[in-house]
């Protein structure tokens, strides 16, 4: 069984998928993920700080 997949076939579906997630999604998810990122961001660098203050101190 070889299947074949024309251009229009990916487009089309790739475009109705695309479509299908953006009338799914709404404002306020897109704001939750935006709480989400910020607080992901922060954490992530107060730890790496926090690790840098850590080896230079075990370094001494």
């Amino acid at each position: 069984m070889n299947q074949h997949f024309d251009n229009t076939t990916k487009a089309g579906t790739a475009g109705g998928t695309l479509l299908t997630i953006f009338a799914n999604i709404t404002s306020e998810d897109v704001i939750k993920t935006i709480i989400l990122a910020a607080i992901g961001a922060a954490v992530s660098f107060t730890v790496t700080i926090f690790l840098k203050a850590l080896i230079k101190r075990l370094k001494k």
